[in-house]
């Protein structure tokens, strides 16, 4: 009898346990912060194909938030938030702008926006009085950051002027100080070209020449006799290629006239993320992604985790969810976010530009990662990249 009265009081108290567990958890959840976050997009239309080597993604930028997301969530458990995540997939041909203002009316107050750069000037207009802040995690424009700037939105990958000044510091490293300068026709090869030549002459180097690649045929099929001609004629030390669409610029590497290396948007790239890059705990964060994607971290996808991760950041410190509060501490020197680079990341008050290295990567290494050693700076020398506050255009 005593051994069964025994068992009833060990079962009483394992229920009893159990119960106080359940009420604990239930109690701890009701307290916990939610902050929502919403991730707006657009579906693209698959391009014309170049090669079978890069299979088009769909989801560039989706998975990176998703898995921030768990992250967030996963130290949200000890200090008292819950993130939710309320993805927005606007269809081809639908108007972003009223999925815009569906979400600011549904009261979203944090937005990470993977969109073109056309695309968002109307969105940061619109949300510009709205209690909200976006992040661009997709565009790269000097404009955006500069005389067309909005104080609600941060930018979380390098713009062109920061890409043109890792590749222009690296450059004069290696005294390659010669340039010959290879332009596509489109609009953004342009606006790459523009950033190179402010990176030459900041940085000492010299455009010796520059022309532009117009041939309308297959660059595939006529490139080993063109390019030698096209490149023939001019002493140089490296080709800069300005190809964002990657229309021409891979078929330049060994077939140039004179063997020189090939640098730019092609080459030697420089890049927010790449899949090369190992150090600082990169592996880590590399390994989990393609875990969960199944390929490899594109730079929206970086950038997707970095704005997420950087709300996570302030809402833990604050314990807070007003924006205010939070965009208040994100532009202060207090922010150090994290980013797997060997050095804590902010943003630029002046203009809402993430401080970050940029990587210089070919297409199967790291080469170097800036700023480089030697380029200072009185502040941090990640402000050696791109435009610094005195240079800022910003209102």
């Amino acid at each position: 009898m005593n051994r069964f009265k025994y068992v009833i009081i060990g079962i009483t108290r394992f229920f009893l346990v159990l119960f106080c567990l359940n009420w604990l958890n239930i109690v701890v959840a009701a307290d916990k912060l939610t902050i929502n976050i919403a991730y707006l997009t657009q579906e693209k239309k698959v391009p014309a194909s170049l090669s079978n080597l890069d299979p088009f993604i769909t989801d560039k930028g989706l998975q990176g938030a998703a898995l921030a997301i768990k992250d967030n969530n996963t130290t949200g458990q000890f200090t008292g938030q819950k993130y939710i995540l309320k993805q927005v997939i606007v269809p081809l041909g639908a108007d972003v702008n009223q999925a815009f203002n569906k979400i600011a009316a549904e009261g979203n107050q944090f937005v990470v926006v993977n969109l073109s750069a056309k695309q968002l000037a109307p969105i940061a207009i619109s949300g510009k009085d709205k209690p909200m802040l976006l992040f661009d995690v997709a565009t790269r424009d000097d404009l955006l950051r500069q005389n067309q700037c909005h104080s609600n939105v941060l930018h979380m990958l390098p713009s062109r002027a920061m890409r043109a000044d890792a590749l222009a510091q690296y450059m004069l490293k290696k005294r390659w100080q010669k340039w010959f300068l290879v332009v596509g026709t489109t609009k953004q090869d342009q606006l790459f070209a523009e950033a190179i030549k402010r990176s030459a002459k900041r940085f000492g180097s010299k455009i010796i020449a520059e022309k532009s690649w117009d041939h309308s045929h297959d660059a595939r099929r006529t490139a080993q006799s063109e390019v030698p001609v096209f490149t023939q004629g001019v002493d140089y030390d490296v080709l800069v290629v300005a190809d964002e669409q990657g229309w021409f610029g891979e078929y330049l590497s060994y077939r140039t006239w004179k063997p020189r290396p090939v640098i730019g948007t092609q080459g030697l790239v420089p890049t927010s993320w790449h899949r090369t890059h190992e150090q600082w705990g990169a592996v880590q964060i590399q390994n989990r992604f393609k875990e969960q994607a199944g390929r490899w971290m594109e730079e929206e996808d970086y950038g997707a985790y970095l704005a997420i991760r950087a709300i996570g950041e302030a809402a833990t410190r604050l314990q807070s969810a007003e924006v205010k509060v939070i965009k208040e501490y994100l532009l202060s020197d207090q922010l150090a976010l994290q980013g797997y680079k060997g050095r804590s990341l902010s943003f630029r008050p002046w203009n809402g530009q993430l401080r970050q290295p940029v990587l210089l990567a070919a297409a199967r290494s790291l080469v170097s990662v800036a700023p480089l050693e030697g380029f200072l700076h009185p502040k941090t020398e990640l402000d050696t990249l791109g435009f610094d506050q005195p240079e800022t255009q910003c209102k």
